[in-house]
């Protein structure tokens, strides 16, 4: 199982929402490459980025940050936010050199720009699910699809899909433990790549999360909390 950091931009600094709430931020780091650095040094091969400001507007706003990340610390990105058309998808694979790129809100709502994504990257495309009350959200998680997480998922899986990010929004930021059954449910039934996100609050967590069969979990405030070893976490998975 592989373990991502996160480093969630808004307005250019490194920050976690709670439950995806954009008046619910707490501000960790106003040097994001700085950030992403410290992961590398703890052992980290990949790091999960996303620009908060374009999963909500669409329009890309922090993506000389994630270049630069790219570029500079040398790890495998993860990133997501506001990928809604091919030329956006592009810059960021073959102009940037981001490992791979979470369509969410657009798998949704543009069917056929998500299959040509994945015709052309297949390897390089994760779908971004992120579930409320077990329906999938939109627009930086402000606002309901009406879609199950599961059934969306083998909608993907039908078009090409091969990675899949699953959250749990209403643990994301709290803490409070990852969502095992509905990750586990996920992995059983569609066969996917999953990873799983929201609601790592200690190693533990991290170890319970891989008995789900999951093949990498996103961690974010444990980490800026100090509630995760990092580095001994990555020499345990």
């Amino acid at each position: 199982m592989i373990i991502l950091p996160a480093v969630d931009l808004l307005g250019g600094k490194c920050v976690r929402l709670k439950q995806g709430r954009y008046d619910q931020v707490t501000v960790y780091s106003d040097d994001p490459i700085a950030q992403a650095f410290s992961f590398k040094e703890a052992g980290a091969e990949w790091i999960h980025v996303v620009d908060l400001d374009a999963a909500k507007s669409g329009i890309p706003t922090n993506h000389e940050i994630i270049r630069q990340i790219s570029e500079k610390t040398g790890l495998k990105v993860d990133t997501g936010g506001g990928i809604r058309n091919l030329d956006t998808l592009k810059r960021w694979i073959e102009d940037y050199g981001v490992s791979r790129c979470v369509i969410g809100t657009s798998a949704i709502k543009d069917r056929k720009f998500t299959e040509e994504a994945l015709k052309l990257y297949a390897d390089k495309i994760a779908i971004g699910i992120d579930a409320k009350d077990g329906d999938v959200a939109v627009d930086g998680w402000t606002s309901g699809s009406g879609v199950s997480a599961l059934e969306f998922a083998l909608t993907m899986k039908s078009i090409g899909a091969k990675t899949v990010v699953f959250t749990d929004i209403s643990r994301d930021g709290m803490l409070t433990g990852p969502a095992f059954d509905s990750t586990k449910e996920l992995v059983d039934k569609t066969g996917l790549d999953v990873i799983a996100s929201g609601g790592i609050g200690s190693d533990e967590d991290i170890m319970y999360i891989k008995g789900s069969g999951c093949a990498g979990v996103i961690v974010g405030k444990a980490i800026y909390e100090g509630k995760v070893d990092l580095k001994k976490c990555l020499q345990s998975v």
